[in-house]
C-alpha cells in the first residue's frame, strides 16, 4: 500500500496511467468486452467493476481538455438512444472526478475501432451490460505534482 494511492490500482494499473501521455486513450472493460484480442496490453481487474476501477483511474488521471471529446461510451445495439443506468453512473462519476466533459455514445463497432488504438485495455469482471468507457488522457499541471 501507498499513501494517497487508490487500493485499487495495483501496480500494472499504477504503471499503466503513470505511463500514459496525454491524448492516449484507456478502455475500461466489463466482462463480456474482447479485451484479449483488440490489440492493446490487456490489465486484469478480476473481482472489480467497471464503476469502481474508473473511479480510482480518475482519482489520478485528468481527462484531456484540449480536444472536444474525451470521454465515451458504447451505444446499445438495435436502441441507440437508449442510455443504460451504468452509462449514467459513468457520466456522473466524470463529471464529479474530471470536470465538464460528457460521455459520448459510440457504435458498437467504433467502439472497438476506437479500443484497437488505446494505449491500455482494463478487463473488468462488470457484469451489467454496456460497462464499457473509453477515457483520454489529459495533462497534468505542475501544481498538481507532489513536491518534496
Amino acid at each position: 500500500m501507498l499513501k494517497g494511492i487508490h487500493p485499487l490500482l495495483g501496480p500494472d494499473l499504477l504503471h499503466a496511467i503513470r505511463t500514459m501521455g496525454h491524448g492516449d486513450d484507456i478502455v475500461i472493460a466489463d466482462a463480456n468486452f474482447p479485451s484479449s484480442f483488440l490489440g492493446p496490453k490487456v490489465i486484469r481487474a478480476d473481482g472489480v467493476d467497471a464503476v469502481s476501477i474508473t473511479e480510482a483511474i480518475l482519482a489520478h488521471m485528468p481527462l484531456d481538455t484540449i480536444v472536444p471529446e474525451a470521454a465515451w461510451r458504447m451505444e446499445v445495439v438495435g436502441d441507440p438512444a437508449a442510455v443504460p443506468e451504468i452509462c449514467v453512473t459513468f457520466q456522473d462519476l466524470v463529471q464529479r472526478l474530471a470536470g465538464d466533459f460528457t460521455v459520448h455514445a459510440v457504435e458498437r463497432f467504433a467502439f472497438y475501432e476506437m479500443a484497437k488504438k488505446a494505449a491500455y485495455i482494463v478487463a473488468t469482471t462488470e457484469f451489467r451490460l454496456y460497462g464499457n468507457i473509453i477515457l483520454k488522457k489529459g495533462v497534468v499541471h505542475p501544481h498538481e505534482v507532489y513536491r518534496v
